[in-house]
């Protein structure tokens, strides 16, 4: 773990909602530039899209990439006509867009817990290194398994409490236990799970698990300082499928099935109205539109901005201070 100050804040719910979990916030960071870009992650990044190639199906007519950030993984997605790249911050997605483009991309400011699209609006759904940020894991999944069309695809990952590192440091005192259940939470809002923990949290929220991997299991100085980050990627791609069992990663990657009834092909629509709850939405140049209540959903460089919390106003400026974030 690294402790970045710059990184991300903890955006509270507001009065309009007070049911909303807490949120962690990257709005403003250096996210890209002080965690991935030169900062010798290569390893961890490779081996994490070896783990999505592994998982995800080729091709699809939506995918949804919740806590997609500056659009680090969007390059994976090659298969599907259109991706939703959905970030609480906007200024990371405004930075996708920049690099990205509009052909196949739609850029969404949202938090989790009240995802602003349609009921089975999309095939497929991946979520990677956002579930240590959730403080309420039952209602995250029950938003995903409600956007995901019936026999969809769930890509989760997550950072696993039980992996060698972590057995070790309790083994001699300097760690908590990593054969607790329960999920340990080491700063505020960062949490570790157990794959027993989270295998259940899936099945409760209606998730059919079909295959797990272990993932970067030679995330270490030592690792790659001896190997280049290639060759600690092969290493890894071959042991991901052998070590799932024993979950000897610090990252767990898990494909699931949405096991509900229903038509299996996605809605038409796209976006769903958070003030009513209406699906019938019109695109206006300045945002989104609700038939229904006639709600504005704004537009800014690029980006759907659905906040539902209240933590960004209509103009797109931050309304949250408390700050502080320690990045796996």
């Amino acid at each position: 773990m690294k402790l970045l100050l710059k990184a991300g804040r903890l955006a509270e719910p507001s009065v309009r909602d007070p049911s909303t979990p807490p949120i962690c916030d990257y709005e403003g960071s250096d996210y890209r530039t002080d965690f991935w870009e030169g900062r010798g992650r290569e390893y961890e990044d490779l081996v994490e899209r070896i783990a999505l190639k592994r998982l995800l199906p080729p091709r699809g007519r939506r995918l949804l990439d919740i806590g997609a950030g500056f659009g680090r993984l969007a390059s994976q997605y090659g298969g599907y006509a259109q991706v939703i790249l959905l970030d609480y911050s906007r200024s990371q997605l405004e930075y996708a867009r920049e690099r990205l483009g509009e052909e196949r991309f739609v850029y969404v400011a949202a938090d989790i817990y009240h995802l602003p699209l349609a009921t089975h609006a999309v095939d497929t759904t991946v979520m990677v290194r956002v579930l240590h940020h959730i403080a309420d894991v039952k209602l995250a999944l029950q938003q995903i398994g409600r956007v995901t069309r019936p026999q969809g695809t769930f890509v989760l990952e997550y950072a696993n409490k039980r992996h060698l590192k972590n057995i070790w440091r309790y083994l001699v005192r300097r760690g908590a236990s990593p054969f607790d259940l329960q999920p340990y939470e080491f700063a505020k809002l960062h949490y570790d799970f157990h794959p027993a923990w989270v295998a259940q949290q899936l099945r409760d929220a209606g998730f059919q698990a079909e295959r797990r991997l272990s993932v970067s299991i030679f995330r270490s100085g030592l690792a790659k300082r001896l190997l280049s980050a290639s060759a600690l990627g092969t290493l890894d791609g071959m042991l991901q499928s052998f070590t799932a069992p024993m979950s000897l990663g610090p990252s767990i990657f898990v494909r699931s099935q949405v096991a509900k009834p229903g038509p299996p092909a996605p809605a038409d629509g796209l976006f769903l109205c958070l003030t009513c709850g209406s699906e019938a939405m019109d695109r206006e140049p300045a945002g989104m539109r609700c038939s229904a209540c006639n709600a504005l959903w704004p537009i800014v460089n690029g980006v759907y901005v659905f906040k539902s919390s209240g933590s960004e106003g209509v103009d797109g400026s931050p309304q949250c201070t408390y700050t502080g974030s320690i990045i796996r």
